[in-house]
């Protein structure tokens, strides 16, 4: 890789990185967004693997991992079988497609947190199941098709009626199951050896450079206005993935 393309790596993640450190998620798109403008988005997804499962880690801990697990295990299941399974066009094909269609699950993403619209899950206990396995499905397929894992779990999480405490675990060890299901979609192999780069360690150590950052900025920061300029970010990278691919 040229020092400009690393250069832009050490960018993007350490970007990506402050965003999760303010707002608690975010890494993946924004890493996602940026690096599918210069090269192909499976390699993005590449590099995104280790950045995001490690600093996924400490949103895992927590007090809540039963009741959690009882509640998320059919979204977990179906992600890893959505994953697996997806008829969507995989990130290794290279097909301009997937660039669309991750553009598009920005574009639809910035629109939902930048009206923020407020609705509340409440189902009994087989039809919460068959929900959240359903979220999961869908998510699984997208995250496979484009790498990134908030379409529509994201939503979903914000919608039920967890404390603050319980959804950053659960957004954690979701979004953990969702990395691991993409890494097992790129194969096992091809993360480790993109992981064992310079660039790898550049994009884990840029991630979480920004991280600290991002955690030092999380108080000083109006999270009404952070929120707009994430989600506007979302919308913008993904317009201008869709002008590259279709203008």
């Amino acid at each position: 890789m040229t020092p400009e393309l690393l250069g832009g790596i050490a960018l993007a993640f350490f970007v990506a990185g402050a965003v999760k450190g303010v707002a608690g998620m975010g890494l993946p798109v924004v890493a996602m967004g940026l690096l599918s403008l210069a090269m192909p988005p499976a390699a993005a997804a590449g590099l995104l693997i280790v950045p995001a499962l490690a600093t996924n880690v400490v949103q895992c801990l927590g007090p809540h991992l039963r009741r959690l697990a009882m509640l998320l295990g059919p979204m977990w299941i179906g992600v890893l079988v959505g994953c697996r399974f997806t008829p969507l066009p995989s990130l290794a094909s290279g097909a301009s497609a997937v660039r669309v269609l991750l553009g598009g699950v920005m574009i639809l993403y910035s629109a939902y947190g930048l009206a923020r619209p407020t609705f509340r899950v409440r189902l009994a206990s087989g039809p919460m199941a068959g929900t959240s396995a359903v979220v999961g499905l869908t998510t699984g397929m997208l995250t496979a098709a484009t790498g990134i894992n908030i379409f529509p779990m994201t939503m979903f999480l914000q919608s039920l009626d967890l404390r603050r405490d319980e959804l950053i675990q659960a957004l954690g060890l979701s979004f953990t199951v969702c990395t691991l299901a993409l890494a097992n979609s790129l194969g096992w192999q091809s993360t480790a050896v993109t992981w064992s780069t310079a660039a790898g360690w550049i994009a884990l150590l840029a991630a979480f450079g920004g991280l600290g950052l991002g955690n030092l900025l999380r108080a000083r920061v109006d999270p009404a206005l952070f929120r707009r300029l994430v989600f506007g970010l979302f919308g913008l990278l993904g317009l201008a993935m869709l002008a590259k691919e279709l203008l």
